[in-house]
């Protein structure tokens, strides 16, 4: 069973992708380093989006920063632009990481945002960042990334269980130029101009997926599933997850923005 709903964050978010209004202070700022796509996010004292950016990266792999310096470049640029936009300095952010990762390797993404010009960050995992923005009381949510799952059990708002297994967008992109003797990149753009005919190649990939959630969540199947991340907003992906888990799986608009929003909300 497939619902969708329609935060109203979210569309207020996808609205300050163009030109920010007024901007009232202090200012939170979050920075979603992703695999293929790095997102800053900014929201006034209101807790309201008034900034949101992108830029390519493909810096991190399976939530590890594996080239340092092209992440740096892509959060500089992403921080550049948003001060410029908003006529002030940005010097605090929060950060996040795939849950699970080596403590390491999360402290990596902390360290890419410093060496942008952050002076204060905070870390987050993405699965609890995404509950910050979608406010599920008892349920499952599941953030898609470009190279993992991340599963989080709620009850009563409160993080039961978290658990991380590969498998993400990059993943379906491997499948996908494997199938059409494409380039990774190749196969990424075919799958968002073409996500009809993407589809039913990559339903092997989303049942993957989809069995990961399965055994993340164990003992909670009467829980519905929330998706966040960017990596299934391909028509009728949802449907795919829904009918292999046999479970209500919740889906929302602009899902690429639900993780970076709760990151901006967990900075200082």
């Amino acid at each position: 069973m497939l619902v969708e709903t329609n935060p109203r964050a979210l569309l207020e978010a996808a609205a300050a992708c163009s030109a920010p209004e007024s901007v009232v202070g202090p200012l939170q700022v979050g920075v979603d380093l992703g695999t293929a796509t790095c997102v800053l996010v900014v929201l006034d004292a209101a807790g309201a989006p008034v900034w949101v950016d992108a830029h390519p990266s493909g810096a991190l792999r399976d939530g590890v920063v594996v080239d340092f310096a092209a992440a740096v470049a892509a959060t500089a640029h992403l921080r550049t632009r948003a001060e410029a936009a908003l006529g002030g300095p940005l010097t605090t952010a929060a950060t996040a990481y795939p849950p699970c990762i080596p403590v390491r390797d999360a402290r990596a993404c902390t360290y890419v945002c410093e060496t942008a010009g952050f002076v204060d960050v905070v870390l987050v995992d993405e699965v609890t960042a995404a509950q910050r923005t979608l406010d599920v009381a008892d349920g499952v949510v599941v953030d898609v990334g470009g190279g993992s799952t991340g599963v989080g059990v709620f009850r009563d708002g409160v993080l039961d269980v978290l658990d991380d297994r590969p498998g993400g967008g990059h993943h379906l992109d491997l499948v996908l130029a494997g199938a059409l003797g494409l380039t990774v990149e190749q196969a990424e753009a075919y799958k968002r101009a073409e996500p009809e005919q993407a589809l039913p190649i990559l339903v092997p990939g989303l049942q993957r997926i989809a069995e990961s959630v399965r055994l993340m969540t164990r003992g909670v199947e009467h829980l519905p599933v929330h998706l966040a991340g960017g990596a299934l907003m391909i028509p009728g992906a949802d449907s795919v997850l829904a009918g292999w888990l046999e479970r209500p799986v919740v889906t929302y608009p602009h899902a690429l923005l639900i993780t970076p929003l709760g990151i901006a909300r967990s900075a200082p």
